[in-house]
């Protein structure tokens, strides 16, 4: 029988989760492969700051202090990725960030739906 939550392992997109102090805390095997050459899975425990250029850092420090939400596109070596930063709670209370990194096609259709 599987673990609760287990499924996010090996889900298709990157899932990184961090505290409120910016700690890594999870990352799935998508996460982990994606962020191989900068350590893996032993970023966890580590501050995502010290990944992240001094724009980014405030960005993050921000949604921290906040709770706001984050998301955009990105095309890194012919790939492109919608990111998606949002704040988790548990019973209520902020406890961090999670990203969401899923690769998109070129051209994604788009739905108005009433």
């Amino acid at each position: 029988m599987k673990k609760p939550h287990e499924w996010v392992n090996e889900f298709q997109g990157a899932i990184t989760v961090c505290g409120m102090d910016g700690t890594i805390l999870e990352m799935n095997d998508k996460s982990v492969n994606t962020f191989s050459k900068y350590g893996g899975q032993a970023l966890v425990g580590k501050s995502l700051m010290d990944c992240h250029p001094p724009a980014a850092r405030e960005k993050i420090r921000e949604m921290l202090d906040s709770g706001s939400t984050n998301a955009y596109t990105i095309e890194k070596n012919g790939v492109r990725k919608l990111i998606y930063q949002a704040p988790w709670y548990s019973e209520g209370k902020r406890m961090g960030l999670v990203e969401i990194s899923l690769e998109i096609p070129e051209k994604i259709p788009h739905f108005k739906r009433d």
